[in-house]
């Protein structure tokens, strides 16, 4: 009876949870969808503003130009008012006509200016709002990403309900080797989707010109804007699928010779920060799931302290040997009170999740002004 209240439970949880997760995808799909609407509509605005700013131009040197006219009219109607006699009905008229006229052109033309100035200033705000969007778009896309990652690997409800920690343990490794399954998946997306599409684009371009001399400037216009069309979809394909990828030279070369690479890329990428790596001892091979959750461990850490830390130097080190695996990343940043909710809190319950699931210890000790330290000790039996 026991045992059946047990599966009972389970199944129960099993359900809950991919519903959480596929509840929160959606989400996340959705705030995707936004932020490249919002990325459009800034595009639009952008070239909105260039115009309305060369219009505004263009009536301040008409506004001006009338302005000077309207003097010298206003300046003939009074030598006219004041000789009255010394000119005919028609001269008088005509002078009165001009200045009336230049100053209903006058009129008309500081209202127009008036009108695109408020229009170019509400622009610009709403390319601040917009920028801002954009910007919180891509900051919920991260944050649920790591409560994403944070659901597929929280397994400690369930691990209460195993019998022993080696149960625990390896129930844990196979939820991380089903999300590098997903990412493998997405991997090949990408080669199925985006660079099938680039490989038409590069076809499509090379028969913008012929077009041209065929059929004329129309057709071959048309040609760019399907092209264009292409490209987007293409790059809307690439920033979605981008978020789930794994370093292929994980599987290839290993956790040792991927982590240079990476961190690597990442310093050149941000120019701002320098980024040291250091490897003690010999190059070894881990386990697939040992590799997968250091390598996203050292990854999470990193871009903590170049987004949240400001970090100018990054110092990560690692040491393998026969009884356990230890990782130190180490920046200058500005650090954080660790008793404190911050934005980066679910990244760090992420980091312990990933870390109790090899039965391993992860430390982090910061003060703001002073840095943080994280220290990461894995047990690791050949």
């Amino acid at each position: 009876m026991a045992n059946e209240y047990k599966k009972f439970d389970t199944k129960s949880l099993d359900l809950i949870l991919e519903k959480m997760i596929e509840t929160v995808g959606t989400s996340k799909n959705e705030i995707f969808r936004i932020g490249e609407q919002c990325r459009k509509d800034y595009e639009t605005l952008t070239e909105e503003l260039k115009d309305v700013k060369v219009m505004v131009i263009k009536v301040i040197d008409e506004g001006d130009r009338l302005e000077s006219q309207t003097r010298f009219a206003r300046k003939r109607l009074s030598e006219v008012s004041m000789h009255f006699k010394d000119y005919t009905e028609a001269q008088v008229r005509d002078a009165y006509e001009k200045a009336h006229q230049l100053q209903m052109d006058l009129s008309m033309n500081r209202q127009m200016e008036k009108q695109l100035r408020d229009r170019r200033d509400d622009i610009e705000r709403r390319l601040v709002g917009v920028s801002d969007t954009i910007e919180r778009a891509e900051h919920l896309i991260s944050q649920i990403t790591v409560v994403m990652n944070y659901l597929m690997s929280d397994i400690k409800q369930m691990g209460e309900m195993l019998e022993d920690a080696k149960m625990k343990q390896e129930f844990g490794l196979q939820i991380i080797e089903a999300q590098e399954e997903e990412r493998k998946r997405l991997s090949r997306e990408i080669h199925d989707g985006p660079a099938q599409m680039m490989a038409n684009v590069m076809m499509r371009s090379d028969l913008i010109e012929r077009v041209y001399k065929e059929r004329g400037t129309d057709e071959a216009m048309e040609e760019i804007r399907n092209l264009k069309k292409m490209v987007r979809s293409a790059l809307y394909e690439v920033r979605r699928i981008i978020y789930d990828l794994r370093p292929m030279a994980l599987d290839d070369l290993g956790l040792v010779p991927t982590l240079k690479k990476y961190l690597q890329t990442i310093e050149e990428y941000h120019n701002s920060t320098k980024i040291t790596f250091m490897n003690v001892g010999k190059e070894v091979r881990l386990p697939s799931q040992y590799e997968v959750a250091l390598f996203r461990l050292i990854q999470e850490a990193v871009q903590n302290a170049m987004k949240h830390a400001d970090a100018e130097e990054i110092i990560v080190k690692t040491e393998i040997n026969n009884e356990r695996i230890a990782v130190v990343i180490r920046d200058n940043g500005k650090g954080f009170d660790i008793n404190k909710k911050k934005a980066q809190s679910f990244g760090i319950i992420g980091m312990r999740e990933r870390v109790e699931l090899l039965e391993g210890q992860l430390s982090i000790d910061s003060n703001i002004g002073k840095g943080t330290i994280i220290i990461i000790q894995v047990p690791y039996m050949k």
